[in-house]
């Protein structure tokens, strides 16, 4: 019937194609399509701020969407090799905080070994061979059945695929619902985690116990609750105007595009062993669920040499995390390696959050090796303390070590 069903049940219509490319065509579309302005991704659709939007960095201001991207200048990132359930694995790391989506999934690929082997002694690695390595893994996806179906359904896909392959190194458009950890609004984009078959996940999610909230947010996107708000605000209709202020604190106070209830959820929804990316933040991070426990990539070029420091573990709203080395156990190293690391706010922070984790370790019971100052320990987890929220609201606690 010349028609055919995407990973989302999507119906396009099709024709007969040409043989399929060849991963070396898939990077050279990519190169062609490169944009000329080379930077963040359009993240969350990039809408226009809702009037009265909080101090820059507030969740009411619209995200950027393009910001300065050294990579993308650079076009090359360091490797650094792991050793993972056995086997010597590369992670490619970044030296700014950007979105770049293609790291994140080329490291779901290459702990998962579906990427082809990098050379051993490999150091650095640039965006084009990047791109080679995906387009391979996404060739390497053709069903192995020849029912004319599925084979024109996927040389639609390759084609869709090819006309974002272009953003990866950028950023993709990505506009998230508050409903579930992994409801987004259908972009062109989402045919790269589709096909790959890698989750891709959020956690600003709206909790069920405020009605009010969930209300005024109900299943709109991002993108439709910014408009909302806008609209709201503008009407003469005060229940109208008092949804979009509820709306618009929504946005306000989970600036951190993450809340306990969605941190809750996202534990629970993941598989146990799941590789994924995490979208949060303008950032897509590589994650996976380790007994119970959810645990982001370390790719930070501060850490290259860092072998002990590879996942940060994600059980707090907040940004306590700890460091720990490949097979999940307490790195202690992290402190050291932050303390080597470039000294800008966020490897500070990490600092703090390392001192954290054996305060909290101390407080348990437990007593990590480097650290004999036990009053300072406790002053920590004091502090803490009384910086948490007043009101009640699950916690999730630290991974056992």
């Amino acid at each position: 019937d010349g028609e055919a069903a995407t990973p989302h049940g999507k119906e396009v219509a099709v024709s007969p194609a040409p043989d399929l490319p060849s991963a070396e065509d898939l990077r050279d579309d990519a190169e062609e399509k490169q944009p000329v302005e080379e930077g963040g991704g359009s993240v969350l659709g990039g809408p226009a701020p809702a009037p009265g939007a909080g101090a820059p960095g507030s969740a009411a201001e619209a995200p950027r969407s393009r910001t300065p991207n050294r990579e993308a200048e650079a076009d090359f990132y360091c490797v650094k090799w792991i050793t993972w359930k056995g086997e010597r694995t590369p992670v490619i790391t970044q030296s700014e905080n950007g979105p770049c989506p293609l790291l994140a999934i080329m490291n779901v690929l290459f702990l998962q070994w579906k990427a082809s082997a990098l050379p051993p002694q490999k150091e650095v690695i640039t965006a084009e061979e990047l791109m080679a390595h995906l387009g391979d893994c996404i060739l390497a996806t053709q069903p192995r059945e020849s029912s004319e179906g599925l084979q024109l359904n996927f040389q639609q896909n390759i084609n869709d695929t090819m006309t974002v392959l272009p953003k990866l190194s950028t950023g993709l458009d990505v506009n998230v619902r508050f409903t579930g950890v992994s409801d987004f609004e259908y972009t062109p984009e989402c045919i790269i985690f589709d096909l790959l078959n890698v989750p891709l996940y959020h956690g600003w999610l709206v909790d069920p116990q405020t009605p009010e909230v969930v209300q005024a947010v109900g299943k709109l996107s991002y993108n439709q609750l910014v408009e909302k708000i806008i609209t709201c605000k503008q009407a003469s209709d005060s229940s109208l105007v008092s949804e979009g202020l509820v709306a618009e604190q929504f946005l306000e106070s989970t600036a951190s595009q993450l809340t306990y209830h969605g941190l809750c959820e996202l534990t629970a929804a993941a598989r146990e062993g799941e590789l994924g990316v995490f979208f949060r933040n303008n950032h897509f991070s590589t994650m996976i669920k380790h007994k119970g426990h959810l645990y982001l990539l370390v790719t930070d070029q501060g850490f290259l040499q860092e072998e002990r420091v590879v996942w940060e573990s994600l059980h707090n709203v907040d940004g306590d995390s700890c460091f720990c080395d490949t097979d999940f156990h307490l790195s202690q190293d992290g402190a050291a390696a932050a303390a080597a690391a470039p000294l800008d706010h966020r490897l500070q922070q990490r600092q703090v959050d390392q001192d954290y984790l054996i305060a909290l370790s101390l407080q348990q019971g437990q007593d990590p090796a480097g650290l004999s100052d036990l009053e300072l320990a406790r002053q920590l987890q004091q502090e803490e303390y009384q910086h948490q929220p007043q009101h009640p609201s699950p916690h999730l606690h630290p991974p056992p070590q």
